[in-house]
């Protein structure tokens, strides 16, 4: 796992160039997931910003999946968590061109019961806090803030 972290973060660069030059037209998916006692999970990825905490997510393509079943897809990849489509609920979309593509974002937000997360290669570290202080000033990602005042 800790070599395909390496992969990754490695790659990081070459797929943001290709995403500035050919700009792609793509979907995402964020996920905030509230516990029951009202914390809430935020992640550092092992690519690109590693310091910058944020929601777990990725793309998905609308032809195959919606967005809560991508977003149900993603959460079981990156953090080994069963949490059904159903569950979750649309806080907005937005299209956004931050990482030099046109990216159609949808973040989500479900309740889960289980706290226990398994760690994927993507993922170098999960948190359930329950504000961002916790965090003690690090750095954060425009759209874990977005969700958190939807």
């Amino acid at each position: 796992m800790r070599f395909r972290a390496v992969l990754l973060r490695a790659g990081s660069p070459f797929v943001q160039l290709w995403f500035r030059v050919r700009k792609p037209t793509t979907f995402g998916v964020k996920a905030l997931l509230r516990h029951q006692d009202g914390r809430f999970l935020v992640v550092r990825h092992s690519y690109a910003d590693t310091r910058r905490w944020a929601l777990p997510g990725g793309g998905y393509k609308p032809a195959r999946e919606t967005s809560p079943q991508a977003a149900a897809r993603e959460i079981h990849e990156e953090l080994g968590l069963v949490v059904p489509p159903e569950a979750f609920t649309v806080l907005t979309t937005t299209v956004t061109t931050l990482e030099g593509k046109h990216d159609t974002l949808t973040i989500l937000t479900a309740f889960v019961a289980d706290d226990v997360v398994r760690l994927s290669a993507e993922i170098a570290e999960a948190r359930w806090v329950r504000n961002l202080q916790e965090l003690r000033d690090a750095p954060v990602s425009k759209w874990l803030l977005s969700a958190l005042i939807e």
